[in-house]
């Protein structure tokens, strides 16, 4: 049976695979090897194992991280003047820089046997989200040497030589390092790089030394201007036969002390305005030592194997970190101020519209937050999840930039008068530098997230991929004759659990034990879990390569699996909080959108699909009734906005690590408004019910007289007028022309 089955089945279909399998290109390779997958697998198998999300249970630091929180990143932000360091100085002041280095900032990651702090990836989250909050140049700053750079590059895969030496001195900051791989021609294809080593011997430290000839024009790099210590990725070649026949050794990492003679170091970028040190570098025929290879010799050619396992995990801590602080901080801020600014009498944020943005920045900031507590905990486990990494990064940053739009939009005027007073127009500026920097989210989308997912989660397509390309043709036709029954069962189940799913609404699909009333949810991600796997056999099957290169039908169906990985992590946060009822409104809002997103982007995949009888079929197998779900209802949207606008358990656990400013400081002044105003709420009530709504004197004095408030209250009403007038203030400088005088 099984010998007529490889004669007649599996033979035609391993033609048919290698006709139809998409080209990878080396470097498209060793990303999608690198990392590994994780509950993405979960959610691109037609039925997640809720079990393996929920178990995991919250993150957590320890004593010694919790104490760094409260104590040197607490003095840090005290420390920090944004606008001083962004408009005025352009820089970071050298009492920071030294407070950095002392208290092993640059450290974070480092383990504590090489001086360094030796946090958890939860802990590095943390630290980084809390310094964002006050100053994006120096969250950055803070984040790059923990994030993808010499450091990591070090304990992963350095020599102990090599870690000796270096991981002490980075972490106490006699080295600062930055890593080169961005150049004019390459950024993200890394197979366009020219920056090129050559292999030869050379004179070094008075003797005949093994090394490499290197020429690079690298830009963009962020701490480039005060490195000491270069991370470099370049071609390395061989022409000359001196290691071997191989002429073309592949992509190589190496560490440059950036006063070896032949390294010029560029003036600075100025990126968006921000104050961080970022800036180009050239290397003209720089001999560099073999034993410099980050890893030794031994290591040559795998530099892009190297970075892009740093990515696995770096990604998605070090931007979501500052997105997830830039959306606290737009929830908590904007929520005080929609309270205390009034027009018509009575608090913006009682305004429909406004309302429902403020919904919308609570909503990301929820679900931000979740997903990055779930994403860390993961990487505390020793995990490195690819795709979920870069989902991260991609949506993190795109829901910041959402999230402090609408914030700006709410508070207009406030917001776009540059001066100290001003918490939220430096984060907006920041804003595209996030989103391009370590993959520009196009890219990310079009091609990483889905292209990455459908191979890497897929239960037995890689390993068909694999069989196809085996250059042992018998051998191929085995492994494939083997995964064949396997993988028609599982299209069998998928097709049955999509259809009916889709069919039934979810109304069936299963859900865990004791999640209550939030089962509902759990049975729709399991609908669209299912309708995802269905939907991504089909489109293999029918476009095969072309769906490489169809990037929009590919976008959308990894805004899909991005969505389930959002929204799962939504869920669990909520059930590991102890699923608090005042939350309800944040879990249902973000839920909502999830869902409606999710219906959008499937819809519009069937009617793009490039065979339209195909996705004609796929529709009305799947989404037979249309959009099924609504957006979040205005009732719904009100009662968000109401959980940024009062005080309580849900406000702060939402915002939990914004930095409040120091006294006196835009957002603290804010803040002590909104305290205020709340404080003296039934006040307030009382002189609305006798028609007196305005915040002032004349008001005041006439509640007075009429008796509706006590001399005590009055006092207090005034002290209430005068922080929120302060709070609505906007800076405002002389006039910088003579003309203007």
């Amino acid at each position: 049976m099984s010998n007529l089955r490889q004669k007649w089945i599996t033979a035609p279909l391993l033609k048919w695979i290698k006709k139809v399998l998409p080209p990878i290109s080396d470097t498209e390779r060793e990303a999608m090897e690198a990392g590994e997958v994780w509950w993405d697998a979960q959610l691109l198998s037609g039925k997640p194992d809720w079990d393996q999300l929920l178990n995991m249970g919250p993150p957590e630091l320890t004593d010694a991280e919790q104490a760094f929180l409260d104590g040197p990143v607490e003095e840090l932000c005290k420390m920090v003047d944004d606008w001083k360091i962004s408009y005025e100085d352009h820089d970071i002041s050298p009492e920071i820089w030294e407070f950095l280095k002392k208290n092993r900032f640059f450290g974070i990651i480092i383990p504590e046997e090489f001086g360094g702090l030796g946090f958890s990836p939860t802990a590095h989250a943390q630290i980084v989200t809390k310094i964002s909050t006050r100053s994006t140049s120096v969250g950055v700053t803070v984040m790059v040497p923990n994030s993808l750079g010499p450091g990591e590059l070090l304990m992963a895969h350095g020599t102990e030589a090599q870690k000796n030496h270096y991981l002490p001195r980075l972490a106490d900051g006699r080295e600062i390092p930055c890593f080169g791989l961005t150049s004019p021609e390459a950024g993200s294809d890394a197979a366009s790089m020219v920056d090129n080593g050559v292999v030869c011997y050379q004179e070094y430290k008075g003797e005949k030394t093994l090394g490499m000839r290197v020429n690079w024009h690298k830009r963009y790099i962020t701490l480039g201007p005060v490195a000491t210590i270069l991370g470099l990725a370049f071609k390395l070649y061989d022409p000359d036969h001196i290691l071997g026949e191989e002429e073309d050794l592949g992509i190589t990492v190496a560490l440059v002390p950036t006063d070896t003679p032949g390294v010029k170091i560029g003036q600075r970028h100025l990126p968006a305005l921000q104050a961080f040190m970022n800036g180009p570098n050239w290397g003209e025929d720089v001999f560099i030592p073999m034993d410099w290879i980050i890893g030794g010799q031994e290591n040559i050619g795998r530099g892009w194997h190297m970075l892009m396992s740093a990515l696995a995990a770096g990604r998605g801590i070090s931007l979501p970190s500052l997105s997830t602080g830039g959306a606290k901080l737009a929830a908590r801020t904007t929520g005080a101020y929609a309270h205390i600014r009034e027009q018509f009498g009575i608090p913006i944020g009682k305004f429909e519209g406004v309302q429902r943005r403020l919904a919308e920045i609570a909503a990301i900031a929820y679900v931000l937050d979740s997903a990055h507590m779930t994403t860390t905990r993961a990487l505390d486990q020793g995990r490195k999840p690819a795709v979920v990494s870069a989902i991260m990064k991609a949506h993190a940053t795109n829901g910041l930039r959402q999230a402090i739009n609408d914030a700006m939009d709410i508070h207009a005027g406030k917001a776009i008068m540059d001066g100290p007073m001003n918490y939220l127009g430096n984060v907006y500026r920041a804003v595209p530098v996030a989103i391009t920097v370590e993959g520009a989210n196009i890219l990310t989308r079009s091609l990483m997230i889905f292209g990455q997912g459908a191979i890497r989660c897929h239960p037995y397509l890689l390993q068909e991929m694999e069989a196809a390309t085996n250059e042992d043709e018998a051998e191929g036709l085995k492994q494939l004759d083997a995964l064949l029954p396997k993988h028609v069962l599982f299209q069998f189940k998928t097709f049955c659990r999509a259809v009916f799913h889709g069919w039934t609404g979810g109304l069936f699909a299963s859900s865990p034990q004791g999640v209550g009333s939030a089962a509902k949810y759990y049975r729709q991600m399991n609908r669209y879990s299912a309708v995802l796997t269905l939907v991504t056999e089909i489109s293999l099957m029918v476009l095969g390569g072309e769906l490489k290169r169809k990037e929009l039908i590919s976008a959308r169906l990894g805004d899909v699996l991005s969505e389930l990985y959002l929204m799962s992590a939504t869920l669990k946060r909520f059930n590991d909080d102890g699923s608090p009822a005042s939350d309800r409104p944040l879990l249902e809002f973000a839920m909502r959108a999830g869902f409606h997103n999710i219906e959008v982007s499937l819809i519009e995949v069937f009617h793009n699909f490039p065979v339209r009888f195909v996705g004609q079929i796929m529709q009305f197998l799947t989404m037979p009734w249309g959009h099924s779900i609504r957006a979040a209802s205005d009732r719904q949207a009100r009662a968000c906005a109401d959980l940024i606008m009062k005080p309580g358990d849900t406000r702060d656990r939402l915002t939990r690590g914004v930095f409040l400013g120091n006294p006196g400081d835009g957002i603290d002044i804010v803040e002590q408004a909104f305290i205020s105003s709340h404080q003296t709420e039934s006040i307030r009530n009382r002189m609305r019910k006798g028609g007196l709504r305005a915040l002032n004197d004349d008001a005041i004095d006439a509640a007075l007289e009429e008796k509706l408030i006590s001399e005590d209250e009055a006092k207090k009403i005034r002290a209430t007028a005068a922080a929120v007038n302060k709070a609505i203030q906007v800076d405002h400088y002389e006039s910088l022309s003579p003309a203007g005088r």
